[in-house]
């Protein structure tokens, strides 16, 4: 259990204070995942007619690791102080018709498991895919139609009024808590290797996760060079509140979880993220 006291150490204080997002906060990270036998899961849970995908899978990885290992990356920073998100909720970039990047937004995803996290994304997909907008998109193409520069004064109360202050703008759709804990982006769809993600400066998101193409290379497994489905994954950390050994520990935790995916299948135990 993590409590907002337990969270706010002295170097949380005046991390929170010099560091100024997503200016000069981040850290950077990046590791190659061996997502071969990963695959293959996801051609079993297909034949059994579950939709789901490698950035479906590594998702609701990354909210199991959040529960598990580092709820510390489940937190934001508001008027100098680390809170605490009262639950794990991912925000999944997606692929939409014209070639548009669009996303959806998966509550409680530390809590999932593979089939409901398919089914989950797959219906916020479609009532986008129909016109039927989440509020992130509504509100983006509420700020895109006014003109500019009021649109520039208009973002900036936003970011100050939700960000930094934490007040809530329900009649827009946007709060604090708007992006979710986390941001998972598979730039592998569209062709490219890796790269490293910005910190949304209109969210409180801890980290991003930025999926690349999966290749095959050549690595060694007992003592044997062999022919491997590698993909690279790169995190982009908000300093203010983790440093990069939580990285570290929420990798251990991820490659857990995909050399053993059926844990995927059941739910988890409690969760120890709340406060």
């Amino acid at each position: 259990m993590n409590s907002s006291e337990n969270l706010n150490t002295s170097w949380r204080k005046v991390a929170s204070t010099i560091y100024r997002k997503p200016i000069d906060s981040k850290i950077y990270g990046t590791v190659d995942l061996d997502v071969t036998e990963l695959e293959k899961f996801i051609t079993k849970k297909r034949k059994e007619g579950i939709k789901t995908t490698l950035t479906y899978l590594l998702t609701l990885i990354m909210g199991r690791a959040i529960r598990q290992e580092v709820p510390e990356l489940n937190t934001y920073v508001k008027r100098g102080k680390i809170i605490q998100r009262e639950q794990v909720d991912a925000t999944v970039s997606v692929l939409l018709p014209g070639g548009q990047m669009g996303s959806v937004k998966v509550e409680n995803t530390d809590k999932l498991t593979v089939e409901e996290l398919a089914e989950e994304i797959g219906k916020e997909i479609a009532q986008t895919r129909k016109g039927n907008e989440n509020d992130t998109m509504q509100s983006k193409n509420m700020l895109s139609s006014i003109p500019w520069p009021f649109r520039n004064w208009l973002f900036k109360l936003y970011r100050t009024a939700t960000i930094h202050w934490g007040i809530s703008v329900p009649g827009i759709g946007l709060d604090a808590n708007s992006f979710g804990s986390y941001v998972v982006s598979n730039i592998g769809s569209v062709g490219l290797d890796t790269g490293y993600a910005a910190l949304l400066p209109s969210s409180n998101i801890s980290f991003v996760m930025v999926l690349g193409n999966v290749m095959k290379k050549p690595i060694v497994v007992n003592d044997e060079i062999v022919i491997r489905r590698i993909m690279s994954i790169s995190a982009t950390l908000d300093h203010r509140v983790v440093d990069g050994s939580h990285g570290g520990r929420m990798f251990r935790v991820i490659k857990h979880l995909i050399k053993n995916p059926e844990l995927l299948e059941k739910h988890p135990e409690n969760s120890t993220t709340s406060s």
